[in-house]
């Protein structure tokens, strides 16, 4: 994940427990079995790998952020620290779980290359994350901020936002055969205010601005933003899209 992105488990938890929340359905996809081996790619704080868990399956979190795989531990869940575009497992794993954290990793390529060397031949790939057109409001009015201001917001843009078709050939290069694989809309409501989301997700894009600057920056997305994405109730709703799939590693020798 983006070296720029600080993860505070408790701020996280506070801001986004939805994302944790929203990825069950994923579960269904994965199907896990008792005593099969599975590894969870961007855990987090193991929220939803601790369900995981509970299905019987031997399982192991990994996640780039120390403290984040504190929190994990900490429910009792088998962790280990590392960056998920460097895998390097031995072929030991029934499936490999990921939610709302490739998106984060910007080379995909990487990333399933570690993964297919990580599963078992017929093993499962079964992942969810931002796809393309994901939050394309905020990170618009973070873009134009940044531009405003004299700084290139690519530089410092830290997601990977994939198409279905996209992620599907990355997936055939590396020896998958795609069960499934779809775009969903996902119009969201936020637990509390933008300002929340954003301390914790739009960390890469407020570091880029000095911090004497920051709270006039912030204020400015607020309110760019409050237009579009915030309801007469007052609550917060950010225009999620997000990409599905369940691919299977083919035999030794095939190709999808």
């Amino acid at each position: 994940m983006a070296q720029t992105i600080s993860w505070n488990p408790e701020s996280y938890a506070k801001n986004a427990r939805f994302v944790a929340d929203l990825g069950e359905p994923l579960l269904q996809l994965l199907d896990p079995k008792p005593l099969e081996i599975i590894l969870d790619l961007g855990c987090g704080d193991g929220a939803l790998t601790e369900k995981i868990v509970a299905a019987g399956c031997i399982v192991y979190g990994c996640d780039s952020s120390l403290a984040q795989i504190q929190a994990a531990r900490r429910r009792g869940i088998n962790t280990f620290v590392t960056d998920g575009q460097q895998l390097a497992l031995r072929p030991r794993f029934d499936a490999v779980f990921t939610n709302a954290a490739l998106h984060w990793m910007k080379h995909a390529e990487k990333v399933i290359e570690g993964v297919a060397t990580a599963l078992k031949s017929q093993g499962r790939f079964v992942g969810e994350f931002g796809g393309r057109g994901n939050v394309e409001t905020i990170r618009q009015a973070l873009h134009a901020s940044l531009r405003k201001r004299g700084i290139d917001p690519w530089s410092v843009d830290p997601w990977y936002y994939a198409a279905p078709a996209e992620y599907t050939e990355i997936l055939k290069r590396h020896g998958f055969t795609v069960d499934t694989i779809e775009l969903i809309p996902r119009p969201t409501k936020l637990p509390g205010d933008i300002r929340g989301w954003l301390d914790v997700f739009a960390q890469p894009f407020i570091k880029a601005v000095t911090e004497v600057s920051r709270e006039i920056f912030l204020a400015e997305i607020r309110n760019e933003l409050e237009s579009v994405l915030r309801q007469p109730d007052g609550t917060w709703i950010a225009d999620y899209v997000r990409l599905r799939f369940k691919a299977i590693k083919n035999e030794p020798g095939l190709r999808s």
